[in-house]
């Protein structure tokens, strides 16, 4: 079996990926950070600006969120292996469509759990990719 489970460096994120190391014990699972370039750009109503120097900040910072996620998993003396992979692009379509392309048979995700006006504004990836992915999806709190 294989298990993709998304992380960003929130507490829900935490709480899923522990929840996959612990209900998916022997499968092998791949842990997925996701930059969005698109919320590194920055400006005024005429128009945006890109700083590349932001956007390698962002895939350091998720390089670093991944070996701490790794050796999160590795410590939990787990049967399968485990692996990260850093994408950049919108979080929930680049998480449906690397699990569609790398045969995951499960997705593990964590949800602000927002609700309301928050989540209309804000939206939801966990939403999102339970309504697109192909496999089961398992959204923690």
């Amino acid at each position: 079996m294989h298990v993709l489970v998304a992380v960003d460096d929130s507490e829900p994120a935490w709480k899923a990926l522990d929840h996959a190391i612990e209900t998916f014990d022997d499968a092998d699972v791949t842990v997925l950070h996701v930059v969005d370039p698109v919320e590194l750009v920055y400006g005024d109503v005429e128009g945006g600006y890109f700083d590349q120097s932001i956007l390698d900040s962002a895939l350091e910072a998720g390089e670093s969120l991944l070996e701490r996620a790794a050796a999160r998993a590795t410590d939990a003396g787990r049967g399968g292996a485990v692996e990260t992979v850093l994408e950049t692009g919108q979080p929930s379509r680049t998480i449906v469509e690397y699990a569609a392309e790398h045969d995951v048979d499960h997705l593990v995700v964590g949800s602000h759990g927002r609700s309301g006006v928050t989540r209309v504004l804000l939206g939801s990836v966990a939403e999102s990719v339970a309504r697109r992915a192909e496999v089961p999806v398992t959204i923690v709190r």
